[in-house]
């Protein structure tokens, strides 16, 4: 049987797989296992407290009100915080001393999806032991409290502001004379992303700030730049930063509408805590995902990559081994350790318009500091992802493209961890190569792993 919980969260689609019964199920068996880890404050004149927040998909609005049930049922008290980006309930969960976060997101999926991840109490997400753990309890019989010793739900009427406050406060400088278009990919950081990057000075034009989240991630956000790179252009805009739905990720456009991904954002912010000599042990976390030419680059300026299997959650368990600054991934996931327990598109995009106005450069300057080796990566969908690393056919057809490219490139073949896909990357001295050689391990995937 599948684990539940993937690399973030338990996924699927909203109502089929994420049903109401199993939000308050998972909700019950949180409370449950994280009082018995102790995990909950004991203090016999207070209940164990818990945050809840959701984007805005559809399905946020029931699903956010089953898990307040279930955790309420439990015996815990809840502030609902009703639409926030997922770090925004990160943050206040750490700040407010909370038991307990719960993030109602499908992050960067489509909006019939939803998600639903847990966060400790400091705004850490669990391990992998203690989701099991939380699996393992599902259903079972316990004994329910009664009268006043249920929980209460009550507003969190100030969680928005307190996290656009929280947002300006990391930085040492105003944004003043810097431009930028910011979408929201319709998502949860319509209302925090244009008031913190105004309220730090910047001019802010904003697109994909629908609010009820029908088009969540459609054709707009980190996963679609091509509006975003269509209306930097048009308003003459320094900048664009794009967003996925829970805004825990960035990605930016330069003023020439030019992509600039996690791998370049990351070389920027690790080299700028370097020059301010805030670069503990002068490494960057990053996953096996990131671009070769990030490792090249940061090699050239003394900074050494530590790497981590894909999931931001293992990159922020590397950084707290290590005691490191910063980490991240490719796809925008970038986690700044002085300010923030988990991804954070919006506080990324606040410090990379802060480098830009400290060095006076344009963001194609200072993104120039790497150079992408050629990337193809495939997403095939329709086939058993579960087989992805054990087939011998497939095993094989990695073997003899990572023989082809020797020390000129590199494959990546792994099965996601939130969508059901098996993803194939390859880095190749061109895109030529690069493509032919993904598409070729992509037939050998559809045909040995078909359902």
């Amino acid at each position: 049987m599948a684990r539940l919980f993937g690399t973030d969260g338990v996924r699927g689609v909203a109502n089929q797989d994420i049903t109401a019964e199993l939000a308050v199920e998972l909700s019950v068996a949180a409370a449950h296992v994280l009082g018995d880890l102790g995990a909950f404050e004991e203090d016999a004149t207070e209940r164990p407290r818990a945050i809840v927040a959701h984007d805005p998909r559809p399905s946020g609005d029931f699903l956010s009100a089953a898990i307040a049930a279930g955790l309420a049922s439990a015996g815990v008290d809840v502030l609902d915080a009703g639409v926030l980006p997922t770090p925004g309930l990160a943050h206040l969960v750490q700040r407010s001393g909370a038991d307990l976060g719960v993030m109602i997101s499908a992050s960067h999926n489509p909006h019939p999806d939803n998600g639903i991840k847990f966060f400790a109490r400091g705004g850490t997400k669990l391990p992998d032991e203690v989701e099991d753990a939380i699996e393992a309890r599902l259903g079972e019989d316990w004994n329910r409290p009664q009268g006043t010793s249920v929980g209460t739900i009550t507003r969190y009427e100030t969680a928005v502001q307190e996290y656009v406050d929280h947002l300006v406060s990391t930085l040492d400088r105003s944004l003043d004379g810097l431009t930028v278009v910011a979408d929201c990919a319709n998502g949860a950081s319509f209302q925090t992303a244009p008031a913190a990057l105004r309220r730090a000075g910047a001019t802010v034009h904003v697109i994909g700030d629908r609010t009820d989240g029908k088009q969540i991630n459609e054709d707009c956000g980190s996963t679609h730049l091509g509006q975003l790179q269509a209306a930097v252009r048009e308003k003459g805009a320094d900048i664009g930063v794009a967003f996925d739905g829970d805004a825990d990720r960035c990605l930016a456009v330069d003023a020439r509408g030019e992509e600039i991904d996690g791998d370049q954002i990351m070389a920027i912010l690790a080299l700028d805590l370097k020059e301010r000599g805030a670069l503990h042990d002068d490494t960057l976390v990053v996953t096996v995902m990131s671009n070769l030419g990030l490792k090249l680059a940061m090699r050239e300026h003394g900074i050494i990559l530590g790497q981590t299997s894909v999931g931001d959650r293992y990159v922020l368990e590397e950084m707290n081994l290590g005691g490191y600054s910063i980490g991240g991934e490719q796809s925008g996931h970038v986690i700044l350790a002085e300010h923030a327990t988990t991804g954070d598109g919006e506080l990324t995009a606040l410090h990379l318009l802060q480098r830009m106005a400290a060095t006076g450069k344009p963001a194609h300057e200072l993104a120039a500091v790497m150079t992408r080796m050629p990337q193809a990566l495939i997403n095939v969908r329709g086939v058993d992802k579960t087989r992805a690393t054990i087939d011998h056919e497939v095993r094989s057809a990695v073997e003899g493209v990572e023989k082809e490219l020797g020390d000129t490139g590199r494959v990546l073949l792994r099965p996601s961890g939130t969508e059901p896909v098996v993803r194939v990357m390859v880095e190749a001295p061109t895109d030529e190569q690069a493509h032919q050689a993904a598409e070729r391990l992509a037939a050998v995937v559809r045909e040995r792993l078909a359902l």
